[in-house]
């Protein structure tokens, strides 16, 4: 087991964060801050990290199943899970996005802290520049993400989605549309340098 590198706190929880395991930051708390959902729904923490959205979730949740593709960053989660109480509504998968995920698995809610900073994968790259490192646009994970999560979503389910202006919004907007989802930007925050991260929800029009 890897020692804890950092403790961080939110609200009445803390986590552990590992060498390896991305730290929360300001698009974390944002996304924190404004999770909301109703008591007994089932739950999707995608890029999970050290699991601060999945334990926030587990509290009302009936169940919150919690991916990342960071083998570290899953054993991560899965301790502070314990820390905080909530292991027993948890379940932790390694895997990149859907893959491990069977079609027949679906939730009421699904979120997702996407990697969407600008930047070429190198060669050799650590898992933890996986967090944040979105490809030459900042898109190579989000569109996937939007593609493939409708089949995972009940009717009338939702996604949570956290993102930066640096990854071109409006496309992410369009792409859910097209999709098959209603969205909005329910909540925002200005960084240095001409950027802005947005936590978008979109909820999966039903049939």
């Amino acid at each position: 087991m890897r020692s804890p590198a950092k403790k961080v706190f939110f609200n009445n929880y803390a986590f552990n964060v590992w060498n390896g395991v991305y730290e929360p930051a300001e698009d974390s708390f944002l996304f924190a801050e404004n999770l909301t959902l109703g008591k007994g729904e089932r739950v999707l923490d995608m890029g999970a990290g050290c699991g601060i959205l999945s334990i926030v979730a587990a509290e009302k949740a009936s169940m919150v199943l919690a991916v990342d593709i960071n083998p570290y960053a899953v054993r991560c989660a899965k301790e502070n899970a314990k820390l905080n109480y909530v292991a027993d509504k948890m379940f932790f998968v390694q895997g990149d996005l859907f893959a491990p995920i069977r079609i027949a698995q679906k939730f009421d809610l699904i979120m997702f802290n996407a990697p969407y900073l600008p930047s070429e994968p190198r060669e050799g790259e650590d898992w933890l520049a996986r967090a944040w490192c979105g490809g030459v646009d900042g898109r190579a994970v989000i569109d996937r993400f939007i593609c493939e999560v409708p089949k995972h979503l009940r009717s009338g389910g939702r996604v949570l989605l956290m993102q930066s202006t640096l990854a071109d919004a409006s496309k992410t907007l369009d792409l859910f549309s097209k999709n098959g989802f209603e969205t909005e930007i329910i909540a925002k925050r200005d960084l240095p340098f001409f950027e802005t991260i947005l936590l978008i929800q979109a909820v999966l029009r039903q049939v």
